[in-house]
Formats: structure tokens, sequence, C-alpha cells
């Protein structure tokens, strides 16, 4: 059952290919922690359509995911996308589920505010949970960065 809170932060990517499971690693990590306020942490797997009543439901969506770039592995970026061309390129191998996503979101005129914390990844390993060790490294950095960002949204949703 899909709670209706304000704010969502969702984890994405396949636990079982190694570092491209950081987002839901983190999503993982994240529900073992007492968030304050109302906080929907969802683990959302590989993406794709099942996802979409999550993002209709929620007006703020904070995604984690893998990402395959030029940068070192284990660097953490927020990203403000407003379209599906804004996510980056290479998003991992659920790519074209989230691209999709966005777009039927935005033809529904349902699209919620949406910010990306993107880990950058060396490789995506064919099998295992294991996390190589930049990777590791990078989970608690970006959970304090999400935990950071969803306080700095809940209080600007505050009414005086």
């Amino acid at each position: 059952m899909i709670k209706m809170s304000e704010l969502l932060i969702l984890g994405i990517g396949n636990y079982l290919m190694g570092d491209e499971g950081v987002g839901v690693q983190t999503a993982l990590a994240l529900q073992k922690l007492p968030i304050a306020g109302t906080i929907d942490v969802v683990d959302g797997g590989t993406g794709g359509f099942h996802l979409l009543e999550f993002f209709e439901v929620h007006k703020k969506v904070i995604l984690i995911d893998a990402t395959l770039d030029d940068n070192e592995p284990g660097t953490i970026r927020l990203i403000k996308p407003r379209f599906a061309k804004d996510f980056p390129r290479a998003m991992s191998t659920h790519d074209i589920g989230l691209r999709d996503m966005v777009n039927a979101l935005q033809l529904m005129d349902k699209m919620p505010d949406i910010y990306l914390f993107v880990v950058s990844i060396e490789s995506i390993q064919q099998q295992g949970i294991e996390l190589t060790e930049a990777i590791e490294k990078a989970i608690p950095v970006l959970i304090e960065k999400v935990i950071e960002l969803a306080n700095q949204l809940q209080e600007s949703t505050v009414l005086v």
C-alpha cells in the first residue's frame, strides 16, 4: 500500500548487480533510520512503470540511482531533472524505464518535483550483492545528503 505523504525517497537499482544497486542499498539503509516527519522510503528495484503510482501520489520525490559516467567511482551528484532528457545518458540498466515513466508523468500532467542523487560507478557487475570499496564509502555520505535535502524539502512545505 502506498502512503500519502508529501515526500518520497526512492532508491532505484538492481540489488543483485553490485554497485548498480547503490540506490536500493541506500533506501534499505534509510528505512532503518528514524527519519523525522512523514517521509516514505521505498526500494524501487529496477524502476519501470510499476513505480508510476508512487510518483503520482507524492508531490516531491528524491531518487537515488547509480550512473555510468566519467566521474570517479563514488562521486555523488544532485541533479534537478525536469524532463526525461535531463536524466544522465547512462543511467545504469533501467534508463529507458525511468525516462519513459517521466515522459508518461509529463503527459498526464502529474509530474512531481524530482531531485535525483546519482552515484558514479565504474561498471555494472553481472552478479553479486557486494559493493566496491568506493561505493561502500559513499553510502554514509549519500545518506547524510539525502536526509539533509529531505529536511530542507519538508521545511519548505511548512505553512506559517
